[in-house]
């Protein structure tokens, strides 16, 4: 019996994938990865190892689920070292529970390999803690999409009341829907709001605004998908330091771990 390795590769930037991460894919027999992983990624594979591209793309699956379970077991029981490759980590809106359970359910020995979820780094290559003791005390993730369209289930109410800053992810085909119903439920229309496309690549693009100007702002901008929506006032931070860094700093000399690894 061969192992499955459930990996997070990061948000986009390929040098944020975790060491043990890494030393899989140039392992692997087999590589299932997804349409947001870096491609540069997949060039740190064995020349003989089999690529099978699980992309899925919004309202369009090339794979469907079932199809990608029925592989990682095919290629488990076959004893390959196999890797399921995801952007971010397999366990924050990846369906990597799914593919746990239908691994353990047939007997085939998998390992779970976290990685930097977009919620987190995405704000953080813009300058915006999730999280500080002034502005923001909590932070919650959420889908911004459900599987039958507009997450009308999702309880706004309670997080527009209850959580300091909001991550949603998959949220821009949604976005005048979530904003109406933050606003609806009691958030201020003023509430600072950014969207990060492309996080942490080379391609970021960051648009700030607040709830009541966001949706208009992101249509100006042309913003798309895959980009991370922040609510919260930890947004201000990210607006201060980067005045602070126009003034006052000369932009850095960026290096690749990947390449020096």
């Amino acid at each position: 019996m061969g192992k499955v390795y459930l990996i997070g590769a990061g948000p986009g930037d390929p040098d944020l994938i975790t060491v043990k991460a890494l030393k899989a894919i140039q392992q692997a027999e087999v590589i299932l990865y997804d349409r947001l992983v870096n491609q540069e990624l997949l060039e740190q594979a064995k020349r003989d190892a089999d690529l099978i591209y699980c992309g899925k793309l919004p309202k369009l699956h090339l794979m469907k689920q079932d199809t990608i379970n029925h592989l990682l077991v095919k290629y488990g029981k076959k004893g390959k070292n196999v890797v399921r490759l995801k952007g971010g980590d397999p366990f924050v809106f990846g369906r990597g529970a799914e593919e746990a359970v239908a691994l353990a359910k047939n007997g085939v020995a998998y390992e779970v390999v976290p990685g930097i979820t977009s919620g987190i780094a995405a704000p953080a290559y813009a300058d915006i803690p999730i999280t500080h003791r002034e502005l923001g005390r909590s932070f919650a993730v959420v889908t911004g999409h459900c599987k039958n369209g507009e997450p009308s289930d999702i309880k706004w109410e309670y997080l527009a009341k209850s959580v300091d800053t909001l991550a949603i992810y998959m949220g821009m085909s949604n976005l005048p829907f979530i904003i109406e119903k933050l606003i609806k439920s009691g958030k201020s229309a003023k509430t600072p709001v950014a969207i990060i496309q492309e996080g942490t690549t080379r391609n970021q693009k960051v648009v700030s605004g607040s709830l009541q100007s966001i949706v208009h702002l992101a249509e100006q901008n042309k913003v798309k998908n895959p980009a991370m929506i922040v609510v919260g006032e930890v947004v201000k931070v990210g607006e201060k330091l980067q005045y602070l860094k126009e003034r006052y700093q000369q932009q850095p000399v960026e290096i690749s771990a990947l390449e020096a690894y």
